[in-house]
C-alpha cells in the first residue's frame, strides 16, 4: 500500500507542476489570463481554484491519509475543465490561441504539448485514484 501512496503523490504532484507551468504559459502568452493579473474574471480566475483544493490533497496525504476518492474528484473535474476550456466546440481558449501568440513555432507548440501533457496526467491521475479508492472498497 505504500508503494500505491507513493505513486498517487507522485502523480499528484506532476499534475500540479504541469498545471503550475500551464499558467506560467498563459503569463508569458499574454493572453487568456484574468484575475488578479487583470481585472476581468476568466476562466483563469476561476482555475486557480484547483490550487487550494490541491493544497488539501497535499495536506491530507501528509496526515496519513491517502484520500484517493478525494484526488479523483479534484483531477476528475479538473480534466472536464481543463479539456473543455482548450478543445471542442466550446473552446473558449482553443490550441490557436496557445500556438499563435509566440514568436517561435516551436515555443508555441512546447506550450500545445504542455497542456496536452496536463491532461493527460489530469485522466492518469483521477484513474489512477478511482482504481485505488474502488480496490480499497
Amino acid at each position: 500500500m505504500l508503494q500505491r501512496r507513493r505513486q498517487l503523490l507522485t502523480l499528484a504532484i506532476l499534475t500540479t507542476l504541469f498545471g503550475v507551468g500551464h499558467h506560467v504559459d498563459h503569463i508569458i502568452r499574454g493572453n487568456h489570463v484574468g484575475w488578479p493579473l487583470i481585472p476581468e474574471v476568466t476562466p483563469f480566475t476561476y482555475s486557480l481554484g484547483f490550487y487550494p483544493l490541491i493544497a488539501v490533497g497535499f495536506y491530507l496525504y501528509i496526515k496519513g491519509h491517502t484520500a484517493p476518492l478525494y484526488w479523483a474528484f479534484v483531477t476528475g473535474f479538473g480534466f472536464f475543465f481543463v479539456g473543455l476550456t482548450h478543445f471542442g466546440p466550446l473552446a473558449v481558449e482553443p490550441p490557436a490561441d496557445i500556438i499563435g501568440p509566440y514568436d517561435s513555432v516551436v515555443a508555441g507548440y512546447v506550450a500545445m504539448a504542455w497542456l496536452v501533457m496536463l491532461i493527460v496526467l489530469l485522466a492518469a491521475t483521477c484513474l489512477y485514484s478511482t482504481y485505488l479508492w474502488w480496490r480499497k472498497r
